[in-house]
């Protein structure tokens, strides 16, 4: 019991210093690539790694939110799978980026979205159920959606495969997925339970290396592109952000599920862009730029913004777990001493 509070708390620790690790490999990444350089083929595997631990994670109830809110899971969706690459293309014909970083940029774009959305929708008081079974929905629909919309919107830079990256996204998403699945259904919660706890640390060390892998893939050409690929990244997850906010309030939504469509359009699964830029434009390795920072820029804005919304409410919200531990919190504080004992 001990050895699983440790690890719960190391877990809980390692989430909440996500963006730090990301920049101190990076920085690795940038002093010693040639060690990280060695990493890159096996960027794909590390990947599905981090989809089996989702699949860990995933029941059956995590999907019945489709069909109590079905009008709300669309609505986000949607947004994610428009909002995203419709920016990602604006920003790749105002700021006239090289072909390869446009390619990169899309494919970010283009991903669906991102576990970590779930997790900083829960720290913003946001609509966690809605967050998780709209990345889920996302993610099972990118091996149709994310090679459909490169080819529509990145063929003119460089060749895409769509039936390439469709099998690409099956064996690095899908089939991981599909897996953790099957044990968990196999095992139940109690055997995975120490599993799950470590799963935060396995996915944040797999997405560092990977970071750290671009980094020293691209390190002669970082510093002259770095401010630009920022600039754009940085764009994109704004606007990403605050048009999927307002997509939840033109449809009628609550200020919990504004919060959380906030994030989930916002937020990318940079990873799986990373690996699929490394998979078919392997002779562009600036291609994969875009998303490694977007998997930095992505986990430090989103803990920033979930910060700001902690502090809106609205008339008729229900108690969020926070709320409950606040109030809690000052109902102790204020019963007198001799009423304690």
């Amino acid at each position: 019991m001990l050895e699983m509070k440790y690890l719960v708390k190391v877990s809980q620790f390692v989430n909440k210093t996500f963006a730090l690790w990301v920049i101190t490999f990076g920085i690795l990444g940038f002093i010693f690539p040639e060690i990280f350089k060695l990493v890159g083929p096996y960027v794909p595997v590390l990947l599905g790694v981090v989809m089996f631990g989702m699949g860990l994670t995933l029941s059956t109830s995590d999907f019945r939110e489709i069909f109590r809110r079905p009008r709300d899971v669309f609505v986000g969706v949607v947004a994610q799978y428009t909002i995203m690459p419709l920016s990602a293309y604006a920003l790749c014909v105002l700021l006239e980026l090289p072909p390869d970083l446009a390619v990169g940029l899309m494919l970010l774009g283009c991903a669906p979205g991102g576990t970590a959305s779930n997790v900083v929708t829960f720290l913003a008081r946001g609509d966690v159920a809605l967050s998780v079974t709209v990345t889920s929905c996302t993610t099972l629909l990118a091996p149709l959606a994310t090679p459909a919309f490169m080819y529509v919107f990145a063929n003119q830079w460089l060749n895409i495969d769509p039936m390439a990256m469709f099998l690409s996204i099956v064996q690095i998403i899908l089939l991981p997925i599909a897996l953790g699945l099957i044990v968990h259904k196999v095992l139940g919660d109690k055997r995975l339970e120490s599993v799950v706890a470590a799963l935060p640390i396995v996915s944040v060390s797999a997405i560092v290396v990977i970071a750290a892998a671009v980094v020293a893939a691209t390190r002669n050409q970082l510093l002259n592109v770095g401010l630009l690929v920022f600039t754009a990244v940085a764009v994109q997850n704004a606007v990403g952000m605050l048009l999927g906010y307002w997509a939840g309030r033109f449809t009628g939504m609550d200020l919990a599920k504004c919060k959380c469509l906030c994030f989930e359009v916002g937020m990318q699964n940079a990873g799986l862009a990373v690996a699929l830029a490394t998979v078919h434009f392997a002779t562009s390795p600036m291609a994969a730029l875009p998303a490694a920072l977007g998997a930095l820029w992505h986990n430090v804005m989103g803990p920033i913004v979930a910060t700001v919304f902690q502090g809106w409410h609205e008339e008729g919200e229900k108690e969020s777990f926070f709320d409950r531990i606040e109030r809690v919190s000052r109902s102790e504080k204020t019963v007198p001493v001799s009423a304690k004992h």
